[in-house]
């Protein structure tokens, strides 16, 4: 007997209903990014080797999948070698190719490369699977999609303006209300470590500081002593693990610590450029807050940093993040290319308005009405009003095989169609068509226009 086929952990297949529901939110997110003046841009699934590895750490390289050579791959590797054993050595001898990680460093590749075909600034949008070898769990897949947008080529921080309106367009569009856009800036946390004379700790403080909602403040503090930060260092900051209230409050606590920190005030000012200009362009339905614990891609970014979340109750991590950074394409050669993007997760995203039961009902909806088949003659009567169904724009198709009638409207609600056509030998006589609602059991026969000003 067959062993059952089985998929890849960490990978999926999608039923037509997730397909519809996944199809919804990628349309509408792209949608956004287009009214926003946003331009599409595709990269090969996989990349050189060279281009991916050394972008991510030590552990991003670990987890990027390698593809092996084509032909007798060992044949480049020598006995010393292979006598070792040492997949970090004998790697790059047998594979010269490896899936793209994420969309943010082909994007830099592509943007060096086509440097000179492209208008700066340059907005893109670009949405992809991509494939991370990682544990699978849940809300982690080693295959997913990314949805991402980025501008490069511009420092003006109207760009950040614009992507939080973005991200309140989108969920506003997807009827998420309640979500939060928490905002920080890199500045603001390499000010804080200056404060505290912890400088070439940065890492360590704003790592253990990210943790401050999942450990609180005392492990926080013990996690910082462990680092080598002195509790002398921690007390000068004691104000930013109880700050609260208001956008506006919360900056102003934070100037009170970093009064004396260039690059901190300097964090501040961009912050509150951003507020304000929110302030006069009001958002539709997502807060704007600031979360001066927020730390995500530090060695990344280099200005503001984002983070979405979902609406309160829903157990759910970020549903969207971002950042400026000021030398992205720096890494292949192009130097002083200032950038910020923004992605949204898709997954989670999908997972929160399930619970939510946000998704509209249309999304479901496929074939509207379905012909009985009768055999030959009545199929071919009822292909001819098919026809003229589809080229007004209304999904019909034809039931394949004269089965029993009763098969056929199983067939229909389990399919979810809401009408029924049974065109027999009487229908055809006369001309018409016998219109059934699958919904309130309801039947009337009709000519075939008036069933196309019924379905349209």
């Amino acid at each position: 007997m067959a062993q059952k086929p089985s998929i890849p952990k960490g990978t999926r297949d999608f039923s037509p209903i997730e397909v519809s529901k996944r199809n919804y939110i990628v349309d509408t997110i792209k949608s956004k990014f287009q009214n926003f003046g946003f331009q599409p841009i595709e990269t090969p699934s996989f990349e050189n080797s060279a281009t991916l590895m050394g972008k991510y750490g030590d552990e991003g390289d670990r987890l990027i999948f390698k593809i092996l050579n084509s032909g007798d791959f060992l044949k480049k590797v020598d006995d010393t070698t292979y006598a070792e054993k040492d997949s970090l050595v004998m790697t790059p001898k047998i594979s010269e190719k490896a899936l793209r990680y994420d969309l943010t460093v082909p994007f830099a590749r592509y943007v060096v490369q086509h440097q000179n075909e492209i208008d700066f600034p340059f907005k893109r949008y670009q949405i992809q699977p991509v494939w991370r070898a990682d544990r699978p769990q849940k809300g982690r897949f080693r295959e997913f999609y990314q949805c991402d947008a980025d501008v490069v080529g511009s420092k003006s921080l109207f760009q950040e303006v614009d992507f939080i309106q973005l991200y309140d367009s989108v969920f506003t569009a997807l009827n998420l209300d309640g979500t939060t856009i928490k905002m920080n800036n890199r500045k603001v946390l390499s000010g804080f470590a200056e404060v505290i004379g912890a400088s070439d700790k940065l890492i360590d403080f704003t790592v253990a500081l990210d943790k401050l909602d999942k450990i609180g403040e005392e492990n926080v503090k013990e996690e910082m002593l462990t680092k080598g930060i002195s509790e002398e260092a921690i007390s000068k900051i004691q104000p930013i693990f109880n700050v609260s209230g208001s956008f506006s409050d919360k900056i102003e606590t934070v100037k009170s610590i970093l009064e004396s920190s260039e690059i901190g005030m300097e964090g501040i000012k961009e912050l509150e450029f951003i507020q304000e200009a929110i302030s006069q362009l009001p958002l539709q339905t997502a807060t704007l807050d600031l979360d001066i614990t927020l730390a995500r891609g530090l060695n990344y970014y280099t200005g503001a940093i984002f983070e979405v979340s979902a609406p309160e109750g829903v157990s759910m991590g970020s549903i969207g993040g971002g950042g400026r950074y000021d030398d992205l394409t720096g890494i292949f050669g192009l130097k002083d290319m200032s950038g910020v993007g923004i992605s949204f997760g898709l997954d989670r995203i999908y997972l929160v308005l399930e619970e939510l039961n946000k998704f509209p009902d249309t999304v479901s909806e496929n074939t509207k009405v379905l012909f009985v088949n009768f055999g030959e003659t009545e199929a071919l009567y009822a292909m001819q009003a098919i026809k003229k169904l589809r080229a007004n724009g209304v999904s019909a198709e034809l039931y394949p095989d004269k089965k029993k009638m009763g098969k056929q409207f199983d067939y229909a609600n389990k399919r979810n169609i809401p009408f029924v056509v049974v065109a027999g030998e009487t229908e055809i006589a006369n001309d018409l068509l016998a219109l059934k609602s699958m919904k309130t059991g309801e039947q009337e026969d009709v000519s075939l226009q008036t069933l196309i000003t019924k379905m349209s």
